[in-house]
């Protein structure tokens, strides 16, 4: 019988551009046009210049572009700051079921190895949505585990997707992806420490998993052999990282409807730059402020109902979050983003800067919201959420978001991403090259040369 990483090497060789729809594609561009305004914006803040520098002592010299930027980096080197930029605000997309951010290390490994091989635009695209197809389903195969034993499954499902990409961009057949992939399994990574003190290392796990796979690509093109149970082995990535949640593995995940069904158009985009998990409660505030005429100063106690499996990301520890220490932690916290929503009546970068995550009124706010398990979550499908709010005069109002806003069943539309992209990249460029970088992004395909795209994306 065939391992999983062979059944997935096999279609990553004989994958082929016509055997994608033409709507698949043009989601995928989508999805890149969406990560791309994240990455010009994330160049504005201070952990983007500080992660530049550091990469940039490292490295001697650099042809490869790195978004929003003027400066060159080797290509590993800048699919890591592109996978940061793209991450790094915490505002990028997600594929539900896996918990996976998918394009934010997708991206930067499709770019970076299109530029090495000298492909077109064409085929990086459609590496990009194989990586995007692999690593969707790696990451459901976990149900929801890897977050609850403290790893980041967009890296750990992400860097098998990147290696897939790079693997069919440097021309590897299935033998040879099959050992690429197990090379990977040593090289996958990603703590959720950062939710202690609000730590910027979730936002290197995106692009780590770009150039990881873009080394384990190349090390199994010049033969390097890997283990050939990545995944469902003894030690493999299921094994190894879950402990007794990989009882709940469901294995036929990884490869369902491969080349049918495609995992790419269950990819949610954000309307909100913070955790995924808190959307539906942000959306909840929102509606009870808005079409209820909830005023903060006149709740007494607000109760969040919030799937079981995310309470350790974004309710706990609960003293933590109703006082977060940074922006990054405040992204991560019920509390605090609907607190922040009543109080503002809106969410977005503005309400993650220092004046705002030590507004009085906010924090005392925060001290009121609780939570519980929502009973009727539609987790993993759905990021649900609800509100149950008493206000000071005894009265008790509540609105439900059983499907997030932005998931596969609610999508934003193309004009919502759009706009997106405009307000993101007018943080660091003019209207007028936003405009290019748009257009450059949605006539991809016809673009000969993949580095010449990239350096279509440079500041």
């Amino acid at each position: 019988m065939a391992t999983l990483s062979e059944t997935l090497g096999e279609f990553a060789a004989s994958f082929r551009d016509e055997d994608v729809p033409p709507d698949v594609r043009t989601r995928a561009k989508a999805l890149i046009l969406d990560a791309v305004g994240i990455a010009l914006a994330s160049n504005r803040f201070d952990f983007a210049e500080r992660a530049f520098q550091g990469l940039s002592a490292l490295s001697s010299h650099g042809g490869a572009a790195v978004i929003g930027r003027k400066e060159r980096l080797p290509p590993r080197d800048a699919a890591v700051m592109n996978g940061l930029l793209i991450h790094g605000l915490d505002y990028d997309d997600t594929h539900v079921a896996g918990i996976v951010h998918p394009t934010a290390s997708a991206f930067p490994a499709a770019l970076a190895a299109a530029t090495m091989a000298g492909a077109s635009g064409r085929a990086m695209l459609t590496a990009f949505i194989l990586g995007i197809e692999a690593s969707a389903r790696i990451g459901a195969v976990a149900k929801g585990g890897f977050h609850q034993v403290g790893f980041h499954p967009t890296s750990l499902a992400g860097i098998f997707g990147c290696t897939l990409i790079a693997g069919r961009l440097f021309g590897l057949d299935a033998k040879a992806q099959a050992m690429a992939q197990g090379v990977a399994l040593s090289l996958a990574s990603g703590s959720m420490e950062f939710l202690e003190d609000g730590a910027w290392t979730k936002r290197l796990h995106p692009g780590w998993a770009a150039s990881a796979g873009l080394t384990a690509a190349m090390l199994a093109k010049h033969g390097f052999i890997g283990p050939r149970h990545a995944y469902e082995g003894r030690f493999g990535l299921y094994k190894s990282h879950l402990g007794p949640e990989a009882a709940h593995c469901e294995y036929g995940l990884a490869t369902a409807g491969l080349g049918h069904v495609w995992e790419l158009q269950n990819v949610a985009t954000k309307p909100y730059p913070a955790c995924h998990f808190a959307h539906a409660c942000i959306d909840a505030a929102l509606t009870l402020r808005n079409k209820r005429q909830v005023r903060a100063e006149d709740i007494a106690r607000v109760l969040a109902l919030v799937p079981k499996e995310v309470i350790t990301t974004v309710c706990e520890p609960i003293e933590n979050k109703r006082q977060p220490a940074n922006g990054y932690d405040a992204q991560f916290s019920v509390p605090y983003l609907v607190a922040s929503a009543f109080q503002h009546g809106r969410f977005g970068l503005a309400e993650l800067e220092e004046t705002m995550l030590r507004d009085p009124t906010v924090l005392a706010l925060a001290k009121k919201v609780d939570y519980e398990v929502d009973s009727n979550s539609g987790f993993p499908k759905y990021f649900s959420g609800e509100l149950v709010v008493t206000l000071k005069d005894g009265r008790e109002l509540s609105h439900r978001e059983h499907q997030n806003r932005g998931c596969a069943d609610r999508p934003l539309t193309m004009g919502a991403i759009r706009a997106k992209f405009r307000e993101n990249a007018a943080l660091t460029l003019d209207a007028a090259r936003s405009e290019v970088i748009l257009q450059r992004i949605e006539a991809l395909e016809a673009c000969e040369r993949a580095a010449d795209f990239g350096e279509a994306l440079v500041g």
